[in-house]
């Protein structure tokens, strides 16, 4: 029988299917006046969602808009409908940015969603839960990479899956427009084509690229064990989420059945996650509002691909259990073009995978624990004989995964410390001096939540998404950056009475640091019962 903490994650946290949202803009706000105007407890209202993480720098110039959809969701019909470029800003452009706008009202779970633009999938996000008094919330994001998709006049699909009904009555209203300001992006950012994968997961690339990438926008949701598949245990623990190995989960991708990619998945927790919708009403996760892609270099095995031939392409998820579902992972590749030269020739010159390891011990005990180490490397390299030169890739991945999971009997006390790395270095040897771009990323949760004898739900939690990323020329750096992006929470409200008996009480926030070669953003936010009693900025 599943415990009152996890039934209550899985129920709080259902992401039926599909959806699109965001964060509203940032507003100035003194914290010693907006502290004195604290309530209690949450009321029926509070401060709309917003993030700290940095606003789309829009280019000076002439722009030019497009609404893609204006509509509702109340059910899991998509919206359908047509794109056409704009006529009056050319058909290249400095940036293209996507705006979501959305408001809800009333009672509702958190919901996944998803943006396509002629198949391809350029937003995945989640929504906020409501207010009953109502909320409105906006993202923003920098879409310029798929400008080859946006040449020509294309099918929309858009959709947050939702149900209405007696009890769930909000309605998502969302707008989504995409802004095109005028002039020629960076060559290097900006790939000549886009494609998605068939019905037969298979793509055909055209036979003169030398440079090809897979973006895998993967996450676990649907309501079940695999949205908080970080808390899975190996089959011998007594614990209602369980799986084989434990909770290790590796996103691989195959080229023709060949291992070409692999990547730590990012941990991400919705807006009704970990039991506890109190904690996301105005400050989401990181993430959660603008669920990244994974990428993958595939330029090593560009050689293969560019026979003219279809080739399956393939993505799955080590240490799901066997039969069961709840990973959603859909995948575009973004292919540069040598303009030069009508085929492009090459060869893989390596592909080498290390053992798997993965260790998932449980230990009995009044507090039942398991210990996780787990980890994975792979190196693959090729080269591309293209009008400028021979140029050879070499991609080299490297994935650590620790944890501790404690839990008492009947699991009204849960928590986990875990921690997951992900290190990639890509060197491009060709037309110069070598390049190296080597990124380390860090993800990690550290928290739990209890439910005491009165029936008082606490969830103490903290958040992290960190990366550094180092640039270098033949051995010499020419840039660098870090991020470090860290929520932190703690909220208390009584289980089983209805909702204007929980005096819920919560705290949360987010510090967004970002700086490096190119400059530093740096902004703090922070809640008390919904009301938001600081948002700084300075770095």
């Amino acid at each position: 029988m599943r415990s009152r903490i996890v039934m209550s994650m899985l129920a709080g946290a259902t992401l039926l299917a599909s959806a699109l949202l965001g964060v509203s803009p940032a507003q100035a706000v003194d914290a010693k006046a907006r502290s004195a105007d604290v309530p209690a407890e949450f009321g029926t209202d509070w401060h709309d969602p917003l993030t700290a993480a940095p606003p789309i720098a829009r280019p000076a110039g002439k722009s030019c808009q497009v609404t893609l959809a204006d509509t509702e969701f109340r059910d899991f019909t998509p919206y359908q409908g047509t794109y056409t470029p704009p006529k009056a800003c050319g058909d290249h452009w400095s940036k293209v940015v996507l705006r979501l706008d959305g408001t809800v009202k009333g009672r509702q779970y958190d919901r996944l969603g998803y943006l396509h633009v002629g198949g391809v999938e350029i937003l995945r996000t989640s929504t906020p839960e409501p207010s009953p008094d109502g909320i409105a919330w906006s993202v923003e994001k920098d879409v310029t990479r798929y400008s080859a998709t946006f040449r020509s006049t294309q099918n929309v699909e858009m959709l947050i899956g939702n149900v209405v009904d007696d009890t769930y009555t909000g309605v998502i209203g969302v707008k989504a427009t995409l802004t095109f300001y005028e002039g020629r992006p960076a060559a290097a950012q900006t790939p000549d084509r886009v494609f998605t994968l068939g019905t037969d997961s298979t793509v055909t690339t055209p036979r003169n690229s030398e440079r090809i990438v897979a973006e895998v926008y993967a996450t676990g949701s649907g309501g079940g064990c695999e949205e908080f598949w970080y808390l899975a245990v190996p089959d011998s623990a007594p614990y209602s989420c369980q799986a084989d190995k434990g909770p290790y989960r590796e996103v691989q991708i195959k080229v023709d059945g060949q291992l070409a990619g692999i990547a730590a998945p990012f941990p991400n927790v919705w807006t009704g996650g970990w039991s506890d919708p109190f904690l996301w009403y105005v400050i989401p996760g990181p993430r959660a509002f603008d669920v990244k892609p994974i990428e993958y270099d595939l330029t090593p095995f560009a050689g293969l691909l560019n026979d003219g031939r279809p080739h399956h392409v393939d993505v799955s998820v080590v240490g799901v259990p066997e039969g069961q579902s709840g990973w959603s992972a859909p995948v575009n590749v973004l292919v540069w073009q040598d303009a030069h030269r009508a085929h492009v020739t090459g060869k893989l010159t390596l592909d080498r995978a290390g053992a798997l390891a993965n260790s998932s011990t449980y230990t009995p005990g009044s507090e039942e624990r398991v210990d996780t180490d787990a980890g994975h490397r792979l190196t693959v390299a090729g080269y591309v004989d293209t009008s400028h030169g021979r140029v050879a890739t070499t991609v080299d991945r490297k994935l650590t995964n620790t944890s501790v999971h404690r839990w008492i009997d009947g699991e009204n006390m849960d928590g986990l410390d875990a921690t997951w790395t992900d290190d990639e270095s890509v060197t491009v040897d060709g037309r110069g001096p070598a390049r190296t771009t080597t990124t380390y990323r860090t993800y990690t949760i550290n928290g739990a939540t209890t439910i005491g004898t009165d029936d008082r739900l606490r969830t103490v939690l903290t958040l992290g998404d960190r990366a550094a990323v180092v640039d270098t020329r033949d051995g010499r750096r020419t840039g660098w950056s870090r991020l470090d992006d860290t929520y932190s929470g703690d909220a208390t409200y009584t289980l089983n009475v209805p909702r204007d008996q929980r005096h819920a009480v919560g705290t949360s926030s987010e510090r967004y640091r970002l700086y490096g070669s190119g400059g530093c953003y740096d902004r703090s936010l922070a809640t008390a019962q919904g009301v938001l009693t600081e948002d700084r900025s300075g770095c």
